[in-house]
């Protein structure tokens, strides 16, 4: 009886004033969309988004060994990301040791006919796989194949590679102070092109470097050092 005299008096309400019902609707709408609003300021997010970019050093790691590089010398795009690697190639410019800035594209029209001068050393850095260490290959391979006589210029020790081995037209240089080994291709047609290897840990590092600049080996054994350091160093 109480629910039925309840309705008979919101009717007769309602006849008396058809809009009345309206303002509690619209109160209680009212603090919905409050709350809905309240909510929503709570938990959007405030973080703004920031578009993404390479870092300026990579930590790769090659035949599990860990090298920080600089991105930009990395000359392959496919190399240029961090994790497991099997080989990384680099270059850098010398004597700053600075990462080279993105190359220029040339057309027929700007390219220049004249030889342009290497002005890079070049670094890969691969897992060795348990293949002779190059101070082994100095010790027990090389010495089978070269000349009996040598120079010595300004503490650099020049020997020749004989005719017919498998080094034929190269020649040896080392030095003990800074250390230093690297062999050489002779100057012919094309500037003559140097290979000086070391190894750290699982991974061997190979420069590649023109011939003339052993007129100051010992700048370049130094630079070969820091680069090697640098890129192995924890904090790269």
């Amino acid at each position: 009886m109480t629910l039925l005299s309840t309705a008979q008096h919101l009717a007769r309400d309602t006849r008396r004033n058809p809009r009345a019902h309206l303002v509690p609707i619209s109160i209680a709408g009212a603090m919905t969309a409050g709350a809905i609003a309240l909510v929503a300021y709570l938990l959007w997010p405030t973080y703004t988004t920031v578009p993404p970019s390479d870092p300026s050093r990579l930590p790769v790691s090659v035949g599990g060994t860990l090298f920080n590089v600089p991105t930009s010398a990395v000359r392959m795009k496919i190399q240029r990301h961090s994790g497991p690697q099997e080989r990384v190639d680099l270059g850098f410019l010398y004597p700053s040791l600075e990462a080279p800035a993105a190359p220029k594209h040339y057309s027929a029209d700007t390219i220049d006919d004249k030889v342009q001068p290497i002005d890079r050393i070049f670094v890969s850095i691969a897992a060795h796989r348990d293949s002779l260490a190059p101070d082994m290959r100095l010790r027990t391979i090389y010495p089978r194949y070269l000349d009996q006589t040598s120079s010595v210029d300004d503490g650099l020790t020049t020997r020749a590679f004989r005719d017919g081995s498998p080094y034929s037209g190269e020649d040896l240089f080392t030095a003990t102070e800074p250390v230093l080994t690297a062999r050489c291709t002779r100057d012919t047609s094309t500037p003559g092109m140097c290979l000086s290897e070391r190894r750290i840990e699982g991974a061997d590092l190979t420069f590649r470097f023109p011939r003339s600049w052993l007129a100051q080996w010992r700048d370049l054994a130094t630079a070969m050092d820091r680069l090697a350091a640098q890129m192995h160093s924890a904090k790269g």
